[in-house]
């Protein structure tokens, strides 16, 4: 009778390496579409996000609200943003393609 190794013991159960799932991660939902128009936030924390390769801010909005975006680079804690059409140029801002 032949026998199929494929990393498993004589009970048939997988010991190889590699075999895990790794450990247990939480989504963070990410607000791409930015939106509080008008409505300035400021970045609390800069965070580490286990599910992409980019790292993730959390933003009090002046309205009570919070959302996560991605981190806008040199953006540092303390900042404010704001999105909208009549909004200056700066890093973190989010303007219309008509407004730029």
């Amino acid at each position: 009778m032949h026998r199929c190794g494929k990393g498993r013991n004589a009970r048939g159960i997988i010991t190889a390496g590699h075999r895990g799932g790794g450990h247990k991660r939480l989504y963070r939902q990410i607000d791409f579409r930015r939106n509080e128009k008008n409505i300035y936030g400021r970045i609390v924390t800069i965070e580490y996000d286990p599910n992409r390769n980019a790292s993730i801010c959390l933003i009090h909005y002046g309205d009570g609200e919070k959302k996560y975006i991605l981190h806008p680079r040199g953006a540092i804690i303390g900042d404010t943003i704001v999105s909208g059409t009549e909004v200056p140029i700066k890093m973190g801002n989010a303007l219309p393609l008509s407004a730029v």
